[in-house]
């Protein structure tokens, strides 16, 4: 854990001997507020999450998140620039410096769109699921479940390639598990999926709003038909969608899948929006 900060001005702080510029707050919700800074010795934008930790156990959850972060080196997992424990009297607020990305969410993108009267192309929603599917597959590989994956938790980088974040909100799973950690997944990963494809949830606000989306489907979703999509792409949102979780497609079967629909000349790991 980074342990040199200070506050050295009232716009300014140290970060493992690197001075950073506050520029505007960026949002907050709960305990966190995430700001913008800007790191003075490259120029480059951060985004800075500060966590108020009231108890231990805080301050252990924020320590947990940091090192969620540090276990992935992945092109779309997203990664930790620097970590460091404030006190402040009695309590402590925990800082994760992390990468900025200036195009924000795929639930951004989306509603950019939607306001528009425009949707994502079905090649725009291969590639960036691919990607993401790629992300997850790294998660699973070191015996973890991400439990939050929705829209809004799908940062997206300069040239549109899907960076997952909320790392905080993974878990460890068993090896026993395996096939329920997949099950978990592909149920939310067919919302996501289904909100790229016809710019809105699945089930109700609550998803649009940003809210999980790893719940238990009770009913099988009428899937609607539309002439934008291919009927491979909506075929699998239906498999990732079905109400049995032993009936959904793995992640290994998802990325054959969609490696196999890649346009010919443009498979790469990287998404272009």
């Amino acid at each position: 854990m980074g342990n040199a900060l200070c506050v050295c001005s009232r716009g300014t702080v140290i970060i493992d001997n690197k001075r950073y510029l506050f520029i505007q707050k960026l949002g907050e919700g709960g305990f966190s507020y995430v700001d913008l800074v800007e790191g003075l010795h490259d120029g480059q934008f951060y985004a800075l999450k500060r966590i108020l930790c009231h108890e231990q156990q805080d301050r252990e959850e924020a320590q947990r998140e940091a090192d969620m972060h540090r276990l992935f080196h992945h092109p779309n997992i997203l990664h930790l620039v620097a970590y460091c424990l404030r006190e402040r009297g009695t309590k402590h607020e925990a800082w994760l410096l992390l990468p900025f990305f200036k195009r924000g969410t795929l639930w951004d993108e989306i509603e950019k769109l939607k306001d528009k009267g425009n949707f994502l192309t079905e090649e725009q929603i291969l590639r960036l699921l691919l990607s993401t599917c790629r992300g997850l597959e790294a998660i699973h590989a070191k015996g973890y479940a991400h439990r939050d994956l929705k829209p809004t938790n799908i940062l997206l980088g300069d040239e549109g390639q899907p960076v997952l974040m909320d790392l905080g909100s993974m878990s460890q799973a068993c090896i026993h598990v395996e096939s329920s950690r997949q099950a978990l997944a592909l149920q939310s990963l067919g919302c996501v999926l289904y909100a790229m494809m016809f710019g809105e949830g699945p089930y109700d606000m609550v998803f649009q709003k940003g809210d999980s989306v790893a719940l238990a489907v009770q009913n099988q979703l009428s899937i609607p038909q539309s002439p934008r999509h291919s009927s491979a792409l909506q075929q699998l949102l239906t498999l990732m969608m079905t109400v049995d979780p032993q009936q959904r497609p793995h992640i290994p079967f998802l990325l054959s899948q969609l490696e196999a629909l890649q346009p010919p000349a443009q498979s790469q790991h990287t998404t272009q929006i």
